[in-house]
């Protein structure tokens, strides 16, 4: 039997989740959209449009949409102020959760869902979609494969043109750390996943240049250590002149043992270290092609197929809410960096705030 499922935000990003990420799970009878609510009431066309929801079941009142629909799941597609209140909107229906990114705007907001969601026994997950990307999937598998030897480290570069307000969704040029928040949630994310473990130590430098039209910083330089003692490097940019590496075609370069792995605007390729030499003169763009993995659906599409198979009774997803505090703890980690200009000791600050949000929800 299909999970019935509540759509809740249909505008900007919330335009693909109902035309794309939810269609391709309803056709494979995973899922029934019963509902969808948006603020903006012309952002329900959308709704409409691809979903084929009757106007009746499309909403701009959370709690009408969740009194008047019984549902199994909702999805939250709100900016991440908001992400709180819409968490204890369906936990008081009874609700199992998918959510995009990051959890919420704070790392406190966090750690109180997190500790809402156990203690209400449900099950929330976490959309980190450019982790379950096709090029990124292909080359967590190569590193995680062992055919390349041991892994080094981690360059990765992130450059955008959207310097002009509104350029980037208008919240985003709005809200404290636009770059952190919106932008390197997920890219911190994916670099600690295909280094192999949690991040131990983080340090950054985030500005905004004079010509970014933003509230927060829109630039940044990140240098994370792993626990296992790996190096990763980045550079996040939504102000340049040139989007060399923009959304989805983000260049990452791994140094390992025997090859270098070249990701760049979706080609992947490698450069492998001949027998009996200590290594070799190469130029990028002339390496060895390796072939992106194949199968029906990425991204968010595929993240919605994971959490029905996980409350049918399967395995936890990699980005449940409780493990996807890592992803949040890196970017306030950074940002605390940044205005202190010191390393920051990740773990030890997700426990600190952590052990205070338990303390005051006691």
């Amino acid at each position: 039997m299909a999970y019935r499922v509540i759509q809740i935000g249909t505008g900007g990003f919330g335009a693909c989740w109902c035309e794309w990420f939810l269609p391709a799970n309803v056709r494979e009878g995973l899922i029934e959209v019963v509902a969808a609510v948006d603020i903006n009431p012309d952002n329900l066309a959308h709704a409409r449009k691809h979903l084929n929801l009757p106007a009746e079941r499309c909403y701009t009142d959370v709690r009408r949409a969740l009194d008047e629909n019984p549902a199994d799941f909702c999805t939250i597609v709100v900016p991440p102020a908001h992400h709180e209140t819409m968490v204890d909107h369906a936990l008081a229906h009874d609700l199992h959760i998918l959510s995009e990114k990051p959890i919420a705007d704070t790392l406190e907001a966090s750690c109180r869902i997190v500790e809402k969601v156990k203690r209400a026994g449900k099950k929330m997950a976490v959309t980190m979609s450019h982790r379950f990307d096709q090029d990124k999937t292909t080359l967590r598998e190569e590193l995680r494969s062992g055919r390349h030897g041991e892994l080094d480290y981690i360059v990765s570069r992130f450059t955008c043109p959207c310097r002009a307000f509104a350029s980037w969704g208008k919240f985003r040029h709005e809200i404290p750390d636009p770059l952190m928040v919106e932008g390197a949630v997920h890219h911190l994310d994916l670099l600690a996943d295909m280094g192999g473990a949690l991040c131990e130590e983080i340090y950054a430098q985030t500005w905004n240049p004079r010509w970014g039209e933003y509230a927060g910083d829109s630039q940044g330089l990140v240098t994370m250590r792993l626990a296992n003692g790996k190096r990763i490097f980045y550079e996040g940019a939504k102000t340049n002149t040139a989007g060399l590496n923009c959304w989805g075609n983000e260049y990452i370069r791994a140094e390992c043992e025997k090859a270098t792995l070249i990701l760049d605007t979706r080609r992947l390729e490698k450069f492998a270290l001949p027998a009996g030499k200590s290594g070799v003169s190469a130029r990028e763009g002339h390496g060895e092609t390796i072939p992106l993995l194949e199968q029906p659906k990425w991204q968010n599409a595929w993240l919605v197929e994971q959490f029905v198979k996980w409350l049918d009774g399967g395995p936890a997803m990699e980005t449940n809410v409780e493990a996807n505090l890592q992803s949040v703890a890196l970017i306030f980690a950074a940002i605390e960096s940044s205005r202190t200009g010191m390393p920051v000791k990740v773990q030890e600050l997700l426990r600190r705030v952590w052990d205070q949000v338990k303390r005051e929800m006691a």
